[in-house]
């Protein structure tokens, strides 16, 4: 029986790329969505890290998602791209998107990428942390397959699309990224719930027939409770008008879900919005006026003694700083799920993996 393990994060990093070179994508593009699930594991996302390989390479192998797209960028105006991904891997085409909202920013001050064709883009925050450590200001939407209700329906139509929002840091203080969930809690938790049998706080979700459930195999094949009620339905859906309606993927319910759909691809969309941060302010004040902002919120009286005030994707920062030290923690059933595939491709593992398979 495969036991949880620790692995050093440039192994686990290597490991998922030739995982995915052995399904025939390119070394390079393996080497982009390695590093992007193995940062989410880094910063304690485990939902959107490793795990999900054995997915991805299901629907690789099935045709299903494209190994080597073909990813065709489409100047629409100066400040904006239009993107038909290909079918390929949700990174490879975020990562496409984001890079084409900066480079527009940088000159024009704003830009904007909209993609179609694309499929499950992992972690929102991986995109954030390349559009400010390129120097500008983002917004990251993607839709997703049906898991929550419209507010006021009790069926499955939006999806747990992230609301994800960076900037650049100011002297000496970190780059703000928010990257949430516009549900209560990611899917992606509940669905590790259940493979792993444990049950789910309470006001996470419902089952089929509407009823509260602590047991994340009924939550899974329910509803996921929208955040704040009204106010989370409202931004799921908004998502669905940036990241599908505009965008041109496929939207209102009719997002392909990678688990339960073998027959179609997802056709996700997604929307970058970049922005320089020195439009109406020069970048020497950007950078003092947002050290001044954090340095004001660190300052607030803290609801509990000896608290601490965080900003948005500090207490992640600083959890990938200790596991990049000490290495990643892997669960059994992820450590399963690795041990497989390498099995399947002739792929070796990292020892860490080896001696606990």
């Amino acid at each position: 029986m495969t036991r949880a393990a620790v692995v050093a994060a440039p192994q686990l990093r290597d490991l998922v790329a030739a995982l995915f070179v052995a399904q025939g994508v390119a070394p390079g593009d393996a080497a982009t969505v390695a590093h992007c699930l193995v940062e989410a594991d880094l910063r304690g996302v485990a939902s959107h890290g490793v795990g999900r390989v054995p997915v991805y390479l299901k629907r690789l192998r099935s045709g299903l998602v494209a190994a080597r797209p073909v990813i065709v960028v489409e100047d629409v105006t100066p400040v904006a791209a239009r993107i038909d991904g290909g079918n390929g891997l949700g990174f490879l085409v975020a990562r496409r998107a984001t890079a084409e909202a900066v480079s527009r920013a940088r000159t024009y001050g704003i830009g904007i990428a909209l993609a179609r064709r694309s499929n499950h883009f992992g972690m929102a925050a991986s995109y954030l942390r390349q559009a400010v450590e390129a120097g500008c200001a983002a917004f990251v939407f993607t839709n997703a397959s049906p898991a929550m209700p419209i507010w006021g329906g009790k069926a499955p139509f939006l999806g747990t699309s992230p609301f994800a929002f960076g900037a650049p840091g100011g002297e000496g203080t970190p780059h703000l990224l928010l990257d949430m969930a516009t549900s209560v809690v990611a899917r992606g938790k509940i669905r590790r719930a259940m493979v792993a049998g444990e049950p789910i706080p309470l006001g996470w979700a419902l089952d089929r027939d509407g009823e509260p459930t602590t047991d994340a195999t009924a939550a899974y094949e329910g509803l996921i409770l929208p955040l704040g009620g009204p106010k989370g339905s409202g931004l799921s859906l908004m998502m669905e008008v940036l990241a599908g309606v505009l965008a041109g993927s496929a939207f209102g319910g009719k997002v392909g879900n990678q688990y339960l759909d073998d027959d179609r691809p997802q056709d996700v969309g997604h929307m970058v919005i970049a922005l320089r941060p020195d439009l109406a302010i020069t970048a020497e004040d950007y950078r003092r006026r947002m050290a001044a902002l954090v340095a004001r919120a660190k300052a607030c009286p803290t609801a509990e003694a000896g608290g601490e005030i965080l900003m948005p994707g500090e207490p992640e920062a600083r959890l990938e700083t200790q596991r990049l030290r000490d290495g990643v923690p892997i669960s059994a059933e992820d450590a399963a799920g690795l041990c497989a595939e390498a099995r399947r491709a002739g792929v070796a593992l990292p020892a860490a993996l080896a001696d606990v398979a």
